[in-house]
């Protein structure tokens, strides 16, 4: 598997990982499809949202795969009044990574991360791996250290399934 930027931070802080390969239909990247895909619960697979504050400006939002971010709430956790999700087309220019592989370890710059508590549910969960198709698997704590995230409710109820 290739080594990532998102892997080599792990391995500079001296983090212990599994990293897990999928395969990838560029038509159905959801957070939902990668679970089942990794056989995991797909409230332990975790997705990176990019968000404009109105005061603070760029954060991520990593909440997990089956559930709607929560903007007032992450408005509030990150002191701006309001918070809006980025436009597609601004994603690969700020973060560096394109769609379905957005990760918080080795972004162009080094913005706020914003975990969802329910990360603590579980002693590991899965975020991208900084590329389609690679994920991380690693001890909550541990992301959590190497992004020095905010931990706090910043999602909604699961999403239901669409027919």
């Amino acid at each position: 598997m290739p080594k990532t930027n998102a892997v080599r931070v792990l391995d500079s802080l001296g983090i212990k990982y599994e990293l897990l390969s999928y395969f990838v239909d560029p038509n159905d990247l959801s957070a939902t499809t990668t679970a089942q895909k990794l056989g995991l619960p797909t409230d332990q697979v975790f997705k990176t949202l990019v968000v404009n504050g109105d005061r603070k400006g760029i954060a991520l939002a990593v909440v997990p795969g089956n559930y709607q971010l929560d903007l007032k709430a992450l408005a509030r956790l990150s002191g701006d009044r309001a918070m809006k999700t980025v436009l597609l087309k601004q994603v690969q220019p700020l973060t560096g990574y394109i769609r379905g592989g957005v990760t918080a370890l080795a972004c162009k710059k080094p913005y706020p991360v914003f975990l969802d508590e329910w990360a603590q549910a579980y002693e590991q969960i899965a975020i991208s791996g900084g590329m389609r198709g690679l994920m991380i698997l690693l001890r909550t704590a541990d992301y959590i250290r190497a992004t020095s995230a905010t931990v706090g409710w910043i999602s909604q109820e699961p999403l239901t399934q669409r027919s």
